[in-house]
């Protein structure tokens, strides 16, 4: 859900994430920033609180970041948690007997000061933060957990909830109004409403300490991102790179007071995006290992104890609710229902992959032999040699590839004319917003009778104040309830193009720039009475779906040609480029799927533990043997192919009390949904208005308002298929094909 059942409930979870934040000089202005808030005075404050109060004067509410100092942001919050808990207050003292207006529409409308203040600084410290914003959220982290403990666990506020849920049977409720009932309900139970009095105490404290311990770990895992960037003494280790990468990296050393040094900073994923074109074999290896242990040398930095106690805590509280381990806890309002479903799911795709990994590394060790190399390939050589593979047998140049790709028009001549194409919207730049960077742009979005639809912002750039990634929210979530349409803003991290170049963008990021805005249009497209069912309120194991979707116009023929086109000549971009681009997709999926898989299964087999094994790892030893011992088992060439993301930086799965984990699996479940419905879009005539509209009535519109197999049998009019998902990986006909319909009817669409 989205949060209005009461937004403090997510609160740790939320701001949890915030751990995965770029890093910035904190230490040098911490005690500053501690008591900056101390330096505003009370009318300030007054002030912010009357803005936070109240919506936003902006066209459709759109936040003003001209009203709101980052220091108010600590006591903001601290006062809108005091409002909220008055209006929680106001519920469980009121007279009358409990029905679903006065306890159940009244909780969904609780909270709205606290979420505004919430959406704009989890914006902020995602995008563009600073010490003082990094400071708050490791001051206000703790207060929010205890807040939202104090109502989904509040006994008077829980008999007043279950009293209007057992008597649903009579209340005559909209389908609507019956999930709101089911979700808050659930809700609480899944809180932990029905626990005795001292297991309560128990899950308060848990949550307590997983919120500090999570943040914890994600600030390490920044920290040791940024403290382990490659440092070499000499441009020729860094042969291969452009002339423009080689300064970047100048620059950088330089910045961390190495003048005459070249340093490359780590991204968040095992594998470098540099290190393809890196000549020197000892400096691909240095960068790649310094990638894979960086939060794990010992120091202030190591995380694996604090992994240790992550998986404790899940367990303990797992087991509090009755369940064997958390991934059972977690699973029980996903798509896949219980752990088994998902874990076959994976598994029954290791054979596939496992014989794909070892075709293609006997294909790069012939390309090393033919070089005149005397090794066999490892993990720093993979990607240099499987782009030398693809670009012979492919003729694909990357850098050629590029030249077809311009921000703007991938925007705005692509993402935008697709989703004119396919939905009848269209869009105006416009520049009377504030924003909260210089680079952020924003537009009017038009449905199609040409009433406006809301606001979309587009963050595009890569920058140190802002954590890596790609990702959609809400400023404000569509509601009837609320008279609200949605503002949206979508981020990406694409690298800037020195002032005065053209800004070119690679394939993949033209990927991210259609996905990212299939996020958007699950927003925009959101048709609900309450805001916490809205939009994207769906399944961790959905929400992806829509927006995997949407890539597939990025290569649609009509589409191609209105958007990629030569940035020198104007050319369109040729269509047998599109063929070799297509065709070199499904080359190199023993790595890109398999890293991708190996996350997933670690990221389950960490979240499988009951508390007796759980309380087995204890030390740094245990946290490497489990792991070891956990990838070993996959049967796929972990040493060869290492997971996405090790544990000791694995962020999705240990940076929030619940964020990702047990749920990494989710991109391959929505995949799955995603390429059945790209057949079916091919199989029904395509890129067509008829198709368009059906897909947004079945599945974009309904937000997290019914069962989410429901939604694809009206849709697709059957149930899911994983066959697409094989084929499009270039995985089948290597092995037994996975048992795609038994894992449907595993779950049984329930």
């Amino acid at each position: 859900m989205k949060s209005r059942l009461m937004i403090a409930a997510a609160a740790g979870a939320l701001v949890a994430t915030l751990a995965t934040l770029p890093e910035t000089a904190m230490a040098q202005t911490k005690t500053a920033a501690a008591t900056a808030s101390a330096k505003l005075s009370q009318d300030q404050i007054d002030r912010v609180m009357v803005y936070f109060a109240n919506d936003s004067m902006l066209p459709f509410h759109a936040p003003d970041f001209t009203k709101v100092p980052d220091a108010a942001y600590l006591p903001a919050f601290e006062q809108a948690m005091a409002i909220h808990n008055g209006e929680i207050a106001r519920i469980k003292a009121n007279p009358e007997a409990p029905t679903f207006a006065n306890t159940i529409v009244a909780l969904e409308t609780s909270g709205r000061t606290l979420g505004r203040v919430a959406t704009m600084f989890f914006a902020l410290t995602g995008s563009n933060t600073n010490d003082t914003l990094d400071e708050t959220q490791t001051r206000i982290g703790p207060k929010l957990s205890q807040h939202g403990d104090a109502i989904t666990l509040d006994p008077v506020l829980f008999a007043r909830v279950k009293a209007v849920y057992d008597s649903r049977a009579s209340l005559s409720l909209t389908v609507e109004q019956a999930k709101l009932l089911e979700e808050t309900y659930e809700g609480m139970v899944n809180a932990g409403a029905m626990l005795t009095v001292a297991e309560k105490e128990q899950v308060k404290a848990i949550n307590s300490e997983l919120s500090k311990v999570t943040t914890d770990f994600g600030q390490r895992v920044r920290a040791a991102t940024v403290a382990n960037a490659l440092v070499v003494d000499s441009a020729d280790e860094l042969a291969g790179l452009s002339q423009a990468d080689i300064d970047a990296a100048a620059k950088l050393a330089a910045d961390k007071g190495m003048p005459g040094k070249f340093a490359i900073a780590l991204q968040n994923t095992t594998q470098q995006p540099l290190l393809p074109a890196l000549a020197n074999r000892d400096t691909r290896e240095k960068l790649l290992k310094l990638s894979l242990t960086r939060a794990e040398q010992g120091g202030p930095n190591d995380t694996r104890e604090l992994i240790a106690r992550i998986v404790q805590l899940r367990a303990q509280k797992a087991a509090l609710f009755g369940h064997d381990s958390w991934g059972s806890y977690a699973l029980v309002d996903r798509m896949a229902k219980k752990p088994e479903t998902a874990i076959g799911f994976m598994t029954d795709m290791v054979p596939a992959l496992a014989a794909t990994q070892a075709r293609e590394a006997a294909l790069l060790n012939e390309m090393i032999a033919a070089e005149g190399g005397n090794y066999p390939v490892e993990p720093w050589d993979w990607y240099r040699y499987a782009n030398k593979v693809k670009a012979e047998r492919y003729q694909l140049d990357e850098d050629k590839v590029m030249e077809y790709f311009q921000i703007d028009k991938v925007l705005e001549d692509g993402v935008f004319y697709a989703a004119n194409q396919l939905y009848g919207l269209s869009f105006k730049k416009r520049t009377d917003l504030p924003v909260y960077h210089p680079d952020v742009t924003t537009y009017s979005v038009f449905d199609r009778d040409g009433s406006e639809l809301g606001i979309f912002y587009f963050d595009p750039y890569q920058r140190p104040s802002k954590r890596g990634g790609a990702w959609m929210s809400n400023f404000v979530d569509q509601s009837y309830l609320y008279g609200t349409k949605p503002v949206i803003y979508n981020v990406l991290n694409i690298p800037k193009a020195a002032e005065g170049e053209v800004q070119l963008v690679s394939f993949d990021n033209v990927n991210t720039m259609f996905h990212e805005f299939g996020h958007a249009l699950h927003g925009f497209f959101a048709d609900q009475q309450y805001a916490s069912l809205s939009g994207t309120a769906t399944a961790r194991d959905f929400v992806e779906y829509p927006s995997q979707v949407n890539e597939m116009w990025a290569t649609w023929p009509s589409i191609l040609a209105n958007y990629a086109k030569h940035y020198k000549t104007g050319e369109t971009i040729p269509a047998e480029l599109i063929e070799k681009i297509d065709a070199a997709s499904k080359f190199n999926q023993g790595y890109d799927f398999g890293e991708v898989v190996a996350a997933a299964l670690l990221d389950m087999k960490w979240h499988a533990l009951s508390v007796d094994e759980a309380a087995k790892i204890r030390t740094a030893a245990d946290v490497d043997a489990f792991e070891r011992r956990a990838l070993e088992e996959l049967g796929l060439k972990v040493d060869l192919v290492p997971p996405r993301y090790r544990s000791n930086y694995f962020n999705h799965v240990f940076s929030s009390p619940a964020g990702y984990s047990a749920g990494y699996y989710s991109y391959l479940w929505t995949e799955m949904l995603d390429r059945d419905s790209r057949k079916w879009f091919t199989d029904n005539g395509g890129l067509t208005r008829k198709n368009g509209d059906h897909y947004r009535a079945t599945v974009i519109s309904r937000g997290g308002t019914m069962d989410y197999f429901e939604m694809f049998r009206n849709f697709a009019g059957r149930q899911p298929d994983v066959t697409p998902m094989l084929e499009a990986r270039g995985l089948t006909g290597n092995t037994i094909e996975p048992s795609g319909e038994p894992v449907m009817e595993a779950v049984g669409g329930e």
